[in-house]
């Protein structure tokens, strides 16, 4: 997903030793918050790398990881810095985020292109850094918490495999406000039990998602968006785990191109008409029943039904439901002839 950036740990550290009245990190704003104090400190997180101790409520909070922007404003608490993953939104906020943000303003954009922006984020001078939807390595994770307390992707789960309940409450547990977070949950299941009680033809269906790169990539059972279609009563297709071992998801061999012949598949491109009509023009596929008879929905990226759904969030799933499920539905109901109207 990014390329590593490799960086002298002793350079960060005089880097962060260097700051002073006069430095450029004096502009940044610190976190802001609107929700009751925060409690529940010092608190102790595990994770990939070990154990890492939160002291007291943190100020100046900077997002490493992808998403977590979401779960803190949820929160209440508007963090310093956020890590654009893609949409190229103020702030890394997209629109779903943005009542939750209110007033505040926007935090400041770190990139992930490179790695790990390591000088940025020290001029930043965090008191906490949160890597949690990430990829750290064992030396980003070294040189990170050098700087400032980080919390890291959960141990026992693949990189960028944390789910939303998950994420949800590491954040809420590091900024003080477990039980805001576990209402959060809690509020976020019911409405997928509100779903799936309204939508029965989803249970025991097999789903999938996909994308275009280097030919087809799945997401496996590890990965939140297979989990977003689990989550909402469809099974994920048989050898999927087998296909994508221990990494969130993996490419497909033209010989597996059957296995993309399910009930339901949602394919993420990068543009919507040209991606669809290169996937379906591919004679394999062309011929399997997920595409002959309108199972098979289209989102592009850039778009917010398709950023929702890569961001899988208590922020953006609420919107994804609302815009998706209608889709899903009509891909699902027995009739090739039902138009799926494009999600928008």
């Amino acid at each position: 997903m990014r390329r590593l950036l490799s960086l002298a740990t002793a350079g960060v550290i005089l880097l962060v030793a260097g700051c002073g009245p006069n430095s450029a990190n004096d502009t940044a704003e610190p976190s802001s918050s609107s929700a009751a104090g925060a409690t529940g400190f010092p608190v102790s997180l595990e994770h990939k790398f070990g154990t890492t101790t939160v002291a007291a409520e943190p100020k100046r909070i900077v997002t490493v990881g992808l998403v977590e922007q979401d779960a803190l404003l949820a929160l209440g608490v508007v963090p310093t810095a956020t890590t654009e993953w893609f949409g190229e939104k103020p702030g890394a906020i997209w629109p779903w985020a943005e009542a939750a943000l209110g007033s505040a303003p926007k935090p400041q954009v770190l990139t992930s292109t490179d790695g790990v922006q390591f000088e940025k984020v020290a001029a930043l001078r965090p008191d906490l850094i949160l890597a949690i939807y990430s990829g750290l390595t064992a030396e980003d994770y070294a040189t990170l918490s050098k700087i400032a307390p980080t919390v890291a992707q959960p141990k026992d789960t693949v990189d960028y495999g944390v789910g939303w309940q998950d994420l949800t409450r590491t954040v809420g547990a590091a900024v003080g406000r477990k039980d805001q977070a576990e209402k959060l949950v809690t509020d976020t299941e019911a409405t997928f039990a509100a779903v799936r009680q309204a939508h029965p033809e989803f249970a025991g269906k097999t789903g999938m998602m996909a994308m275009t790169w280097e030919g087809y990539y799945v997401y496996g059972p590890q990965d939140p968006r297979a989990r977003f279609l689990t989550d909402l009563g469809f099974t994920l297709p048989a050898g999927l785990a087998e296909v994508t071992g221990k990494e969130f998801g993996a490419n497909l061999s033209k010989e597996r191109t059957d296995m993309l012949d399910t009930d339901l598949l949602i394919w993420l491109v990068d543009a919507y008409a040209k991606d669809k009509a290169k996937v379906q023009a591919d004679p394999l596929y062309a011929k399997l029943g997920v595409t002959t008879e309108g199972r098979d929905i289209y989102l592009e990226n850039g778009e917010l039904v398709g950023g929702a759904t890569s961001f899988i969030t208590v922020l953006s799933l609420p919107f994804l439901l609302e815009k998706l499920v209608p889709q899903l539905s009509a891909a699902v109901d027995g009739d090739p002839a039902t138009a799926v109207q494009r999600a928008s």
